[in-house]
């Protein structure tokens, strides 16, 4: 007989082995599709091919990581009740934009990782609820601007990172409420120092270089090698506009129609594009004339049916009727 020491030891492995079991388990909420650790109040999602946010993610989660999956848009409610976040990892997806307000309820979000998406813009006022915000990575995207104030609300941030994307410059002031900025990666954008908008930049890089804040030498001009902290008024002296700022055309420059008009004879067009234009084009554009061909005669093809099936059923009444 098993002795009452040893029954003790092997109900205490038992329960231990079914306790750890437990907390890695299933989120049955949401159908079993990520795991969860009740312990540390963690949901791990990454890794699953993921086209949307699993639904019913418990309300206590405090880590979710949702990484390496093929999400291309987040819902503007995805986050709602799950106001204890203080890890949101969005890694390795495929977003190519952020809905306004989608994290306006994680006012406790620490870090938040947005690395590694296809963003090329981000909504005014997205990060404004963010305010115990620690870290932000935002590399390894397509961001062409920044809107003005974006980091405005960001007074607990430590660690921004902006590296390799589009960005030409930061609006006026963009930095100045990162007081407690201790890191900053800018490197692998294409800063233009030829115009007078980077001025901003330079100066307030210049001034954080000189109380040590890191990173701020890897912001490089896209021409002449200089680091954009070098920068002076003389360097950027252009009055450029931005490519993302929409400007009137003048009323005096406009061509008058007429001469485009008269142009138009004199433009040659090669005979394949021509072709291709007509006919030769993916089934996605415009129907190529044998589609359009085939498509006609589907149509009349059924229209015949119809009218042979009414002529048919006419018939049948008729010899009914006689009958």
């Amino acid at each position: 007989m098993m002795g009452p020491v040893l029954a003790a030891c092997l109900l205490i492995i038992l329960s231990t082995a079914w306790i750890s079991q437990a907390n890695e388990a299933l989120c049955k909420k949401d159908g079993g599709v990520c795991s969860c650790n009740n312990n540390k109040n963690s949901v791990d999602c990454s890794y699953k091919k993921l086209t949307a946010i699993p639904i019913n993610i418990p309300t206590d989660t405090e880590n979710l990581k949702l990484n390496y999956n093929k999400l291309r848009e987040l819902e503007p409610t995805a986050f709602h009740g799950l106001n204890k976040l203080t890890y949101l990892n969005l890694q390795w997806n495929q977003l190519q934009t952020l809905p306004v307000g989608v994290f306006d309820h994680l006012v406790n979000l620490d870090k938040l990782y947005l690395t590694s998406n296809k963003l090329k813009s981000l909504p005014s006022g997205i990060f404004d609820k963010l305010t115990n915000l620690n870290k932000l990575w935002l590399q390894n995207n397509q961001l062409q601007r920044l809107p003005n104030g974006v980091f405005d609300k960001l007074t607990s941030l430590n660690d921004l990172r902006l590296h390799n994307n589009q960005l030409r410059s930061v609006p006026e002031e963009a930095f100045d409420s990162l007081e407690k900025l201790k890191m900053l990666q800018l490197q692998e954008n294409p800063w233009d120092c030829t115009c007078n908008g980077i001025i901003y930049m330079a100066k307030w890089l210049k001034k954080k270089a000189d109380e040590g804040l890191g990173g701020v030498d890897t912001a490089g001009c896209e021409k002449g090698g200089k680091a954009v902290l070098e920068i002076t008024e003389k360097d950027a002296a252009s009055d450029c506009v931005s490519p993302n700022t929409t400007t009137a055309i003048p009323i005096g420059t406009m061509t008058p129609a007429s001469v485009i008009y008269d142009d138009i004879h004199e433009i040659k067009v090669p005979q394949e594009n021509f072709q291709k234009f007509l006919g030769y084009q993916e089934p996605d554009h415009l129907p190529t004339q044998p589609q359009c061909l085939m498509s006609i005669s589907g149509y009349l093809g059924l229209m015949m049916s119809l009218m042979l099936t009414s002529a048919a059923i006419l018939y049948v009444f008729h010899f009914l009727k006689k009958a």
